[in-house]
């Protein structure tokens, strides 16, 4: 691997390490500022209680594509915002996971399944750390922004990569 490849991986894992800890704030803390030490005494309550995490459970969304048919069918300003901001903050996680793609060896299946672990976790933490509820439908709208923006790189990198071989950046006759 050449160094300025190395740097470049190293500054996006470094991004993709600063946009983890965001979308944690943003999806699990929903913007309150929480400190650590609230969080370790709600898990130890929820540990300790597990009614606390079998109640937030079931007051989730376990039914797949329930939250997201019945805001297509109300259509709804608010239902739609949350429908498009669950694709929408996913879209840069997949954009840097094409981007630490050694020469294209990671594939959309392996980037749609880490959008689905990551936001898994994002999930879960809401119900371990009783903020916020779980939902399925979550998971998929986020699973899929990620695939999305990963797919988006690789058509960004396939037509730079295309104009780049054009001689004078002028397209060919």
């Amino acid at each position: 691997m050449k160094a300025g490849s190395k740097w470049k991986n190293g500054v996006v894992r470094v991004l993709l390490t600063v946009y983890i800890f965001l979308m944690f704030k943003v999806i699990v803390l929903k913007f309150h500022p929480r400190d650590a030490w609230f969080l370790w005494e709600r898990l130890k309550r929820n540990i300790a209680h597990t009614e606390y995490i079998v109640g937030n459970l079931q007051a989730g969304n376990l039914i797949p594509l329930k939250e997201i048919s019945q805001t297509l069918d109300t259509m709804t300003g608010p239902g739609l915002l949350n429908l498009l901001g669950n694709i929408v903050i996913f879209i840069p996680f997949g954009l840097l996971l094409g981007a630490l793609g050694r020469a294209g060896k990671l594939a959309l299946a392996g980037a749609l399944w880490r959008s689905f672990a990551v936001s898994l976790g994002f999930e879960s933490a809401q119900v371990l750390f009783s903020i916020g509820a779980f939902d399925v439908d979550d998971l998929i709208l986020n699973s899929f922004g990620g695939a999305l923006g990963f797919v988006m790189y690789r058509l960004g990198s396939r037509l730079t990569t295309a104009a780049s071989s054009v001689p004078d950046g002028k397209p060919a006759r």
